[in-house]
């Protein structure tokens, strides 16, 4: 559905509109959510429900089990004609998610994870790097985070903060990077679906204090989150707070 919009290295054939927020929305955005709205619910009559595109309603706190969908990760990429854009869905259970399937139909990636299961890209098993040191680790972050790491004095290759944050967390769950950085505000349908993908190639995105993220909550927004295999964590992390300029 989102290929029959998508034209790359050019602007989408879509319709763009605006949230109140600012953020573009297309009708590719609108349409794939409006088939997943429509094809998952009946699957699963007792969960709940959340979506970037869908007006948010407070019944699904009253879910312990809910599907988490971005219909497009990376609209704005997407528009551009970047192929880096994914459809995520998740289903979370008590505030963690237990299966994820993200899939950049431009790429031709379908990225599935079951709790226990382990990982896969295409039906392919798939891990996380097995580097021990950050020096010279291959990174991605935002502008200001990507600075951050600089200002550490840290000597690491920097790589191309991808569109979509939830394929920049799948690179590292398949070992293309070695970690990755979010800025503050992502929200549950932006990593959901690959958070679990990611732990289940066994690696780790937690917030900048250790903490794995909790679904499905009032408010769906994360503070700044950072993703890695577990033994560059910590020093990812440290790394990041330390160039950070004081407020």
């Amino acid at each position: 559905m989102a290929l029959g919009y998508f034209r790359p290295g050019r602007t989408a054939a879509a319709e763009v509109t605006h949230k109140h927020c600012g953020s573009p929305v297309t009708e590719a955005d609108l349409r794939i959510d409006a088939f997943l709205r429509d094809s998952l619910p009946p699957l699963a009559p007792d969960f709940g429900w959340l979506s970037e595109e869908t007006a948010d309603s407070p019944e699904r706190l009253d879910h312990d089990c809910v599907f988490i969908v971005d219909p497009i990760d990376g609209t704005r990429g997407f528009i551009a004609g970047d192929p880096c854009f994914a459809i995520c869905v998740a289903v979370v259970s008590s505030g963690r998610p237990t299966l994820g399937l993200v899939h950049a139909p431009a790429l031709d990636q379908t990225f599935v994870a079951l709790r226990g299961g382990g990982a896969t890209c295409n039906g392919a098993k798939i891990a996380v790097s097995a580097r021990k040191q950050l020096v010279g680790a291959r990174l991605a972050a935002p502008d200001a985070l990507a600075a951050d790491l600089r200002r550490s004095g840290l000597a690491f290759e920097e790589r191309p903060r991808l569109p979509s944050l939830a394929m920049r967390l799948l690179r590292v769950a398949e070992g293309a990077l070695d970690g990755a950085l979010a800025n503050r505000n992502a929200c549950d349908w932006d990593i959901a679906a690959a958070e679990i993908i990611l732990r289940e190639a066994g690696g780790v995105l937690t917030d900048f204090l250790g903490q794995a993220p909790l679904y499905n909550r009032a408010d769906p927004k994360h503070p700044a989150l950072a993703a890695a295999p577990p033994g560059l964590q910590t020093e990812l992390i440290a790394a990041a707070q330390k160039g950070k300029r004081p407020a």
